[in-house]
């Protein structure tokens, strides 16, 4: 989540023939008509479940429908970004995102133009899939961040225009939500960046927290969008470890099938020391992996092996978690992960347990191993650096 914080202070969050006339008996608020939604709900209950061809289907019909209006062609772009949220190091699927969001501001910006009555929703769906493609050129992967930053900062324009206008609210509450929790989280917890908020609206961090539960609550189409910022908000930075495992609780219940979810809710179950419930929620991730099942990559692996480990070692099983550990690094190490915690940590743990067996030889070799993929400043670093000299003195 590091990379995306020079992007969420500006971030609203997040080829063809575009000019087609919009039908007289149309509604000016497509995205507020009760119809549409009808229509959408279950494609995006699919969609969320990663049952993409079904929800795409759906999208599909819906741009023969709605040739004229940048919905249809904003949530295949977000189908593509689902498909992408599982593993974000996999660019296979960056080209069509990009494409359907770029189909949507070309859309977006002829409605705008050419039937002034359209020109607040347009601004949300320009709001919408700048704010979307900011996102993911801020990646830790892609680190473009002179696009990311120009994304960003169109992105805030619109999400300006749609500020105060009740009618389209609560979808138009979400990118309000960031702007004002991010604008305040981000200079205090990066001093140096405070200048660069110094010419943009203060935010209101409580407000943003509130904003971002009604939104939870209330929306249609940024509903879900807005549970995982929170969830993810709420563990990692409000210290309410509580409810961001009910938010996870919940939305791998309702949709199971989403391997993002699915190891969420192991990491808060593995959180809250929920051993019996991790060992099986992390069973189940691997044997989707196993099966092929939709977005249980590497990633996803990686997490279940590594809790699969710690449970294991807890119980004394060390045979059974150094092959959970093991398997932790293969993971880490075939998508490149080899900075991360986990990856690290199971290298330290694979030491531990070679040095509580007598073999201080493959200890010393996976304790040098950290020091060497690991920062300085990191604590596996130190760890493992204490841990050398320990073996050293008691050789």
């Amino acid at each position: 989540m590091r990379a995306e914080f020079l992007f969420l202070i500006l971030f609203f969050v997040a080829s063809g023939t575009y000019a087609q006339t919009p039908r007289k008996d149309t509604t000016r608020v497509l995205i507020a008509d009760i119809n549409v939604q009808i229509e959408a709900t279950q494609a995006l209950n699919d969609m969320y479940n990663f049952k993409f061809e079904r929800a795409e289907q759906q999208f599909r019909w819906f741009k023969q429908k709605y040739k004229w209006h940048p919905l249809p062609y904003f949530l295949l772009g977000l189908s593509e970004w689902w498909k992408i949220m599982p593993d974000t190091r996999n660019p296979s699927h960056d080209e069509r995102f990009l494409a359907y969001m770029d189909s949507t501001i070309s859309i977006a910006e002829v409605l705008r133009k050419k039937y002034p009555e359209y020109k607040l929703e347009s601004s949300f769906f320009l709001a919408a899939a700048y704010g979307f493609k900011g996102r993911l050129y801020s990646d830790e992967e892609r680190k473009n961040w002179r696009k990311a930053a120009s994304a960003g900062k169109t992105a805030l324009n619109y999400m300006e225009e749609c500020r105060d206008q009740n009618y389209l609210s609560p979808e138009l509450l979400f990118g309000d939500a960031l702007y004002n929790y991010f604008s305040v989280w981000v200079p205090e917890n990066y001093p140096a960046l405070k200048p660069l908020l110094w010419f943009f609206r203060k935010g209101d961090k409580q407000l943003g927290l509130k904003q971002l539960k009604e939104v939870s609550y209330n929306a249609f189409y940024t509903r879900t969008e807005a549970m995982v910022w929170l969830m993810r908000i709420l563990n990692s930075y409000e210290n309410d470890q509580a409810r961001a495992y009910e938010i996870a609780k919940y939305l791998y219940e309702t949709y199971p099938d989403n391997a993002y979810f699915h190891r969420y809710y192991a990491r808060m179950l593995y959180a809250r020391g929920a051993l019996v419930d991790v060992e099986r929620v992390s069973h189940h991730i691997l044997a989707r992996m196993d099966s092929g099942h939709v977005g249980y990559e590497a990633t996803s692996g990686r997490y279940a092996a590594f809790f699969l480990g710690q449970v294991n070692e807890v119980r004394r099983n060390y045979g059974e978690a150094r092959k959970y550990y093991e398997m932790t690094v293969r993971f880490a190490e075939q998508i490149g992960a080899t900075e991360s915690g986990y990856y690290l940590f199971a290298l330290i743990s694979l030491g531990e347990i070679c040095e509580k067996q007598g073999d201080k030889k493959a200890a010393r070799a996976y304790f040098q191993q950290v020091k060497r993929q690991a920062g300085r400043k990191d604590e596996a670093f130190k760890d493992a650096k204490k841990r050398l000299k320990n073996l050293e003195k008691g050789d």
